[in-house]
């Protein structure tokens, strides 16, 4: 339920807040007071497109709070799911508009992205306005009446799973047909490039093993003559090196620690040092011996890069690309190969999917058939209580190839008057016909939506007298098991309410601004005769406002 709706610097209001009840809640006020503008706020709260010339002039940003209390287990998953602390006794949801374009919206303190919101949203409130009525002018949407009052969801999921997977093969077997022709071309270029790369013997992390390997061949001269020089050093060309000037130094303080046994740990360590030279001296003989190497070596080294430098430019930069791509390539070519086989399973699976799917369409077909004269007996009934007694209804449902929704296709015709044959809704309906309709459905509907708030935003329009006092009566019906907000300009159907509020346009220094109060039983009373008798109000009016106040049908 929306508990409450704060709005700060959105259009003519510059800041209000209005706590919702329980029931139904009623917003009057004269043309252009700015019932609309609580509508857009709402709106922008449920993450729908929101233009920023609803900022109030001389305002940089505006922002709109909304509290809910006791929300759906929709709701309450879809929060946990994306990290949102869910407690059912308040949710807050702010959204703040600015003049350059950004968005900033919180749930629960927490930033969200305005998609989310959106989803968020269409399980929160539904808002049914006049221009949703003329959603009975397209046929398509008119399947999900039926599917909804049916509770069709579980075999909708299924049938749209099967359908998927039917409509995937279909297009796998459509594409493998279609390259039949190809196929003997497809066959020799595959044949090639898996010939291509298996005989090259690719192993992952070649090429930088043999670059490198390159690069030390390529600088063999350099090495050698560094390890000449550093041997040189050790073993002396001209003069002494130093492995022998070490032994001299072994020799040495070996005669002092025969003398004295106090320096033997240092001769010890000494002698481990010449050893230790000595085995790098002959070392670096035999790295020397080794340096030069093959000298083919680097040809061979040089023709095997440029072979795969060539292969990776055709199937890939690295090793594990190329590899990849032979895979892919032996699989592609073991199908080709095996053609006739794959069509036949192919054919064979296709089959199967479509009997499932079939079946399914089927089923959904003939629950919808059962449902759809639940429906126009329960729509009928609705609408003859709105003062529309000689009304027919009838869902045509006509078989059509399988789709996304099944094989039905669904239209609601309708008949206002006696002896008039059924047509399509949009070729005779009128806007205060629709808006009942409209109202009749939800009220059908009502008992399969789980959303705890519903706002009607002038759904009376077109009518008037006891048809709007049937529908005032209707709203009040339906406010008994969720929350009702109602935007009316009639009457009868204020009248109804168990909060009423009024919006009213003040103008102060040169500005406009719009307040909105919760009004008592005199103020309801004088508001209900204003709508009676406009700006001059009788004592007839004020009689006939408290008569209606009285009337609970």
């Amino acid at each position: 339920m929306l508990n409450s709706l704060y709005i700060e610097n959105i259009a003519v209001i510059e800041k209000t807040e209005i706590e919702l009840f329980p029931g139904l809640n009623i917003l009057t006020g004269e043309t252009g007071a700015g019932k609309s503008i609580v509508i857009d706020a709402i709106n922008a709260i449920l993450g729908q497109r929101t233009s920023r010339e609803i900022i109030r002039n001389g305002s940089d940003s505006a922002t709109v709070f909304a509290t809910f209390s006791g929300y759906n287990d929709t709701v309450k998953s879809k929060l946990e799911e994306n990290g949102y602390f869910a407690d059912e006794d308040e949710l807050v949801i702010s959204r703040t508009l600015s003049l350059n374009g950004k968005n900033s919206c919180r749930i629960n303190g927490k930033p969200a992205p305005v998609a989310f919101l959106r989803e968020l949203g269409l399980n929160l409130i539904n808002i049914h306005g006049q221009h949703e009525s003329y959603e009975l002018f397209s046929p398509e949407t008119h399947i999900k009446y039926i599917d909804n009052l049916a509770d069709n969801g579980a075999i909708i999921s299924q049938y749209k799973s099967a359908y998927k997977e039917y409509k995937r093969l279909k297009k796998q077997l459509d594409d493998f047909l279609k390259s039949e022709t190809n196929r003997e071309q497809r066959v020799d270029l595959l044949t090639y490039q898996v010939n291509e790369l298996e005989q090259a013997s690719i192993e992952v992390g070649e090429m930088e093993a043999l670059a490198e390997e390159r690069r030390i061949l390529m600088n063999a001269e350099k090495i050698t003559s560094a390890l000449h020089k550093t041997k040189s050093y050790l073993d002396g060309a001209s003069t002494q090196g130093a492995v022998d000037t070490l032994d001299d130094a072994v020799t040495s303080l070996q005669k002092a620690s025969d003398l004295n046994p106090e320096y033997e740990p240092l001769f010890n360590r000494l002698n481990d040092l010449f050893y230790e030279l000595q085995d790098v001296s002959n070392e670096l003989s035999d790295a020397i011996d080794e340096s030069g190497g093959n000298p083919y070596r680097l040809e061979e080294i040089e023709e095997r890069l440029d072979l795969l430098g060539k292969l990776s430019r055709k199937y890939g930069s690295t090793e594990e690309e190329m590899l990849e791509f032979l895979d892919n390539a032996k699989n592609e070519l073991d199908k080709l190969l095996k053609f006739d086989e794959n069509v036949s399973e192919l054919e064979a699976e296709l089959e199967r999917s479509f009997n499932n799917t079939q079946k399914l369409a089927d089923k959904l077909s003939y629950i919808r058939e059962k449902t759809a004269r639940s429906f126009e007996s329960r729509v009928k009934e609705e609408m003859s209580f709105l003062n529309m007694p000689n009304v027919e209804v009838v869902v045509a449902q006509n078989k059509c190839e399988l789709g996304a929704d099944g094989q039905d296709k669904i239209e609601l015709l309708i008949s206002a008057n006696i002896g008039e044959i059924p047509k399509p809704v949009a070729k005779i309906a009128s806007g205060g016909e629709l808006s009942r309709m409209m109202l009749a459905i939800k009220t059908v509907l009502a008992s399969t939506d789980v959303i705890d708030t519903l706002i009607f935003d002038e759904v009376d329009t077109g009518i008037s007298g006891s048809a709007a006092q049937k529908v005032g009566l209707k709203l009040l019906e339906v406010s008994k098991s969720r929350q009702v907000i109602c935007v009316t300009h009639q009457a009868q159907i204020a009248a109804l309410a168990d909060s009423h509020f009024l919006i009213e346009k003040n103008v102060s220094d040169g500005r406009t601004y719009t307040d909105i109060r919760l009004l008592d039983y005199e103020g309801r009373k004088s508001e209900l005769a204003r709508i009676i008798d406009g700006v001059n109000i009788t004592e007839t009016a004020l009689a006939h406002a408290e008569e209606l106040m009285n009337y609970k049908g």
